[in-house]
């Protein structure tokens, strides 16, 4: 029978005990538009979660859609590769 911590230790590895290298933050700084248009959708997508959208509330949403769309394809079309986790 194997232990808790025994399954623990294999899953907490000591190496993500860090911070992050200067690729990640290089890579999370050409996602900051994504990220930034992404969190403008949910915003909007929260907006009518307690009630029903309205006319203006569906012309945010679109255009919140339209902006992570966009921001996907500069990415895409720059080659940046995404970091896991982060805008995707």
């Amino acid at each position: 029978m194997k232990t808790i911590a025994a399954l623990q230790a294999v899953v907490t590895a000591v190496g993500f005990d860090r911070e992050p290298t200067l690729a990640e933050l290089d890579a999370i700084e050409q996602e900051m538009p994504l990220i930034r248009a992404e969190v403008e959708l949910l915003d909007a997508q929260i907006m009518t979660l307690d009630r029903s959208a309205n006319e203006v509330d569906e012309r945010r949403i679109r255009r919140a859609r339209r902006k992570v769309l966009a921001a996907r394809r500069v990415l895409a079309n720059t080659g940046a590769t995404l970091v896991p986790g982060v805008g995707a």
